[in-house]
């Protein structure tokens, strides 16, 4: 049964009530039930008339209590935008948009560009809350301004200090706290003083403005296709930097994709899919125990820590995955044990039509299995020698590496 709107989600600013419109305010008057944390309910606390429900320490339950009263007028109090890292998206998952109307406040995010000048557009927003601060890795870029979301009054701290050690000391990091209301306040200094401790007491509602600056040996992650190998932690297992970047073009990665990786050696061809936008997923199948624990290390260190990784055999995972339901990739990448029976035709069988499967082979058997699939589905087949200059005593000379063969293609709708 579909309601007419019941739920009101309004945004709310540290300046309580007084910035909240005068239809905002007749509905938390109005409400049989107003929900929200207890800052929100605190700042609220004259104009409520009806029941009072403070988010438990467990969101899902609270929202289930919440929604005990569908069909009556209820409101749920949300910091500035609520569909800006904010609680509308949750809501959304348990209910239609077409039962809710949000009136949404400037958000903590708009406030801080306007604070420090800065173009919302030209601004990456990112956040720590619940997430390692790992993810920030990829959007320090030299010369770029971000905005990062605290957990706490220690975030600022910690980041800086991780910052300082990656080589990003001189960035200046702004500290924003309590944003639009009668407590707020602006510190900034550098990345590596503020590690050091030169802060004063921090307020827990706060976030960072960042504007970026590297030092010549910062570790800064390229943009494009191909980390240079010694990025990652390996034991020789790894596809290398320019047969990477090719799998990488080949596997041609989409926003919001999910690749499937088997054998993952390094991690580096899923690291490097999910690297290519924020909503990329990757799964990496990988035997070898230790081989898995540097997995993790590596997609932590490089910012794709949502990265799964998955222990045990490829044709027996495989089957796992199916039987777990997990949604079907959208490509698939065999970077190993191409020639062992069975295990291409399962990665073909996984993808969902108008899947993308690469595989990699260095062996002849693999190779002959690799030639035999390209008769059987089409697609493409090439080979890649790559030569690199090496010592040879008191000279240099060219030493080949090891011929790959590649294999690309697309399954069929029909």
């Amino acid at each position: 049964m579909t309601h007419p709107a019941w739920l009101h989600v309004i945004g709310i600013g540290e300046d309580g009530v007084e910035g909240l419109s005068e239809v905002a305010q007749a509905l938390i008057a109005s409400a049989e039930l107003v929900a929200g944390g207890r800052r929100h309910l605190l700042l609220v606390e004259g104009l409520m008339r009806g029941e009072r429900l403070m988010w438990p320490a467990s969101m899902s339950e609270g929202i289930e209590r919440m929604l005990r009263w569908r069909g009556r007028r209820v409101v749920v109090l949300a910091s500035g935008d609520p569909f800006s890292f904010g609680i509308g998206v949750t809501l959304c998952r348990h209910m239609p948009v077409a039962e809710m109307t949000c009136i949404p406040a400037p958000s903590s995010i708009a406030l801080a560009c306007a604070r420090m000048g800065w173009a919302r557009q030209d601004t990456a927003v990112l956040s720590i809350c619940g997430r390692p601060m790992e993810v920030v890795a990829p959007a320090l870029q030299p010369g770029a301004h971000l905005i990062v979301l605290s957990a706490d009054a220690r975030s600022p701290m910690t980041l800086a200090k991780w910052m300082t050690s990656r080589g990003f000391g001189p960035s200046v990091i702004h500290v924003l706290e309590a944003l639009g209301g009668p407590y707020e306040h602006h510190r900034h200094m550098r990345a590596d003083m503020l590690a050091a401790g030169m802060g004063d007491a921090i307020n827990p509602l706060n976030l960072m403005g960042i504007e970026v600056v590297a030092e010549p040996d910062a570790m800064v992650l390229p943009l494009s296709a191909g980390l240079p190998d010694d990025m990652f932690a390996h034991d020789g297992q790894i596809t290398k930097r320019e047969i990477r970047a090719a799998t990488l073009s080949a596997l041609a990665p989409r926003q919001g994709e999910m690749l499937w990786d088997i054998g993952g050696g390094a991690g580096s061809v899923a690291i490097e899919w999910m690297l290519r936008h924020p909503a990329n997923r990757a799964i990496t199948i990988e035997r070898n125990h230790d081989r898995a624990a540097r997995i993790a290390a590596n997609a932590l260190a490089l910012g794709t820590p949502a990265l799964r990784i998955v222990e045990g055999g490829a044709l027996e995972t495989l089957g796992a995955l199916h039987d777990a339901n997990t949604p079907r990739p959208d490509a698939v990448f065999v970077g190993g044990g191409v020639s062992n029976p069975g295990l291409v035709e399962g990665a073909w069988n996984a993808l969902r039509p108008g899947g993308r499967l690469v595989a990699n082979a260095v062996t002849l058997q693999g190779e002959a299995v690799l030639l035999a699939k390209h008769a059987q589905w089409g697609g493409n087949l090439l080979r890649m020698r790559i030569e690199r200059v090496e010592p040879v005593g008191t000279q240099s000379a060219f030493r080949p590496a090891m011929t790959v063969t590649q294999y690309a293609a697309t399954r069929p709708f029909a």
